[in-house]
């Protein structure tokens, strides 16, 4: 059984950075994906099994870093400079994929979700 157990949510003002961390049970390609009441799961960011290589959405490109810890099977993701646009439920997925897919039907295991709140 594949765990994902995501941290580090929590409110934070406009500008603010936040850190989110996702530990695995195992080595896969993980990202980020966020979603708010009404709308679809969106993506975020993914990362390669090796940390070698990153995908990022267009916005949030140069505000967010996605690393990697293979020794510790966990993934962090980095934000910077947040804006109320990112307040969401944030959710960590796994994949045994070698590319970084950034849809959501492409990743077979999922954490709870961690919330994300950015105010004004």
């Amino acid at each position: 059984q594949v765990q994902l157990v995501e941290s580090g949510g929590g409110l934070v003002q406009a500008g603010d950075s936040l850190r989110l961390s996702c530990a695995a049970s195992g080595k896969y390609t993980m990202a980020w994906f966020r979603q708010v009441p009404g709308k679809e799961r969106e993506f975020v960011a993914a990362i390669i099994r090796n940390g070698g290589n990153q995908r990022y959405a267009a916005s949030v490109q140069g505000r967010f870093k996605l690393s990697r810890v293979n020794a510790k099977n966990t993934a962090f993701l980095q934000m910077n400079s947040l804006k109320p646009e990112d307040t969401a439920v944030y959710y960590c997925a796994a994949s045994n994929r070698w590319d970084m897919s950034a849809t959501a039907e492409d990743y077979e295991y999922w954490g709870r979700g961690t919330q994300v709140t950015v105010s004004s």
